[in-house]
């Protein structure tokens, strides 16, 4: 796609390290009532510490917000900033959810990570906030 000027549209740079301070938020508008947020991500990617081979997930995050939500363009910009980032299924997962709940507060939250199987081996990593207290799949 060309824009209006002749020159190619500005692309966004996805070279960013991870960092919580990527996610933004805005103002829950009804904090009074527990309601679950479900976002799914079904094109996560990481690299493999150990081989430098690319990870494929799909995340699901599960959360009750208290004060704030998280804005999803913000969010889709800082998991892209795991692509380049060499890390073990376990650690990204406990490491989005520590972001998340540092960020948003929310009182409640879970993420699923369904890895793609590597070696005929599938990996699913499920951490929530409190600690243990899952949330369900939506209906």
């Amino acid at each position: 796609m060309v824009a209006a000027s002749g020159t190619l549209p500005r692309i966004m740079s996805t070279t960013a390290t991870p960092s919580r301070d990527l996610l933004e938020t805005f103002a829950n508008q009804f904090p009074g009532r527990d309601y679950l947020i479900e976002h799914v991500c079904p094109e996560f990617t990481s690299v493999c510490p150990k081989t430098g081979q690319p990870d494929f997930a799909t995340l699901t995050f599960r959360y009750v917000p208290e004060a704030t939500c998280v804005e999803l363009k913000s969010l889709k910009v800082y998991l892209q900033s795991f692509r380049n980032a060499g890390i073990f299924y376990e650690n990204v997962t406990n490491r989005i959810l520590d972001d998340l709940v540092a960020v948003l507060a929310p009182r409640r939250m879970t993420l699923v990570a369904q890895f793609t199987p590597r070696g005929g081996i599938s990996s699913r990593i499920v951490v929530s906030h409190p600690a243990g207290a899952h949330l369900p799949p939506a209906p």
